[in-house]
C-alpha cells in the first residue's frame, strides 16, 4: 500500500499517547496527511466494543477467550473502514497499539494460545502491516508509579489497567521478545527519559522512512 503505517505499542502509562500526539504534529509540519487512531475504538463500532471491554459493569465478568475475540473484532472493523483506505490514498497512519498489543496481553499475559493468536491477527489485517512499530519500553514498577500520579476520570483505572504486577511484568516480557524477533518493524525506545527525547528518539526510527 502506497501510505505509511505506524504503530505505538507498550505497556501502561508509557506515554504512548503523548508520543502519537507528538509525533502526528511533527509530521505534518513536514506536509504529511496524518490519520491518528486508537484500538480499540475509533469507529462506531470499536467504540462500542471498547466499552464493554474497558469501562461498562457486563465486562467484569468476561472471558480471556471473550475478550480476545472482542479486541480482534473492533480491530476488523478498523483495518476494513478506516486504515486500508487512507493507507490506499496513501496518509501517514499512526494507530495507539495494533495487534502486537493482542499477541502480549491475550497471548502471553492471559496464557491462551499463540499459535491461534497469530492466525488470528493474521485473518483480521491481511496486508494491514505496520511498517515501523515503536515499542515505548518502561519498567513494570515506574508504570506502577505513572498511573498512580496521573489524573484520573471518574471511575478510575480501566479493566485492563487494574491487573496484576506479574501480568504487566509478562507483557513487557513480551514485547521485548517481539522487537528482538522483528528487529527490523519493532523499534524499542526508553520510555523512562523525558517527553522530549523520547520525541527525538522516535523521529530518528520514523525519518528515515518518509520518501
Amino acid at each position: 500500500m502506497p501510505g505509511l503505517f505506524i504503530t505505538f505499542e507498550g505497556g501502561e502509562a508509557s506515554g504512548k499517547s503523548t508520543q502519537v500526539k507528538r509525533l502526528e504534529r511533527r509530521l505534518e509540519r513536514c506536509g504529511r496527511q496524518v490519520l491518528t487512531v486508537r484500538e480499540p475504538g475509533f469507529t462506531e463500532v470499536g467504540s462500542a466494543i471498547r466499552r464493554l471491554l474497558l469501562y461498562a459493569k457486563e465486562g467484569s465478568s468476561m472471558r480471556n477467550e471473550t475478550e480476545l475475540l472482542l479486541f480482534a473484532a473492533g480491530r476488523a472493523q478498523l483495518v476494513g473502514e478506516v486504515l486500508r483506505p487512507a493507507l490506499e490514498r496513501g496518509l501517514v497512519v499512526i494507530s495507539d497499539r495494533f495487534y502486537d498489543s493482542t499477541t502480549v496481553y491475550q497471548g502471553i499475559g492471559r496464557g491462551l494460545d499463540l499459535t491461534f493468536i497469530k492466525l488470528l491477527n493474521e485473518f483480521v489485517v491481511g496486508t494491514c502491516i505496520p511498517d515501523r512499530t515503536l515499542l515505548l519500553d518502561l519498567d513494570v514498577e515506574a508504570s506502577r508509579m505513572r498511573r498512580i500520579r496521573r489524573v484520573r476520570p471518574v471511575g478510575g483505572e480501566d479493566r485492563m489497567e487494574r491487573l496484576s504486577q506479574d501480568f504487566f511484568e509478562r507483557v513487557r516480557r513480551g514485547y521485548l521478545d517481539i522487537a528482538r524477533t522483528e528487529p527490523g518493524r519493532v523499534k524499542v525506545i526508553d520510555a523512562s527519559k523525558t517527553e522530549d527525547e523520547v520525541e527525538e528518539a522516535i523521529w530518528k526510527e520514523v525519518d528515515g522512512l518518509l520518501v
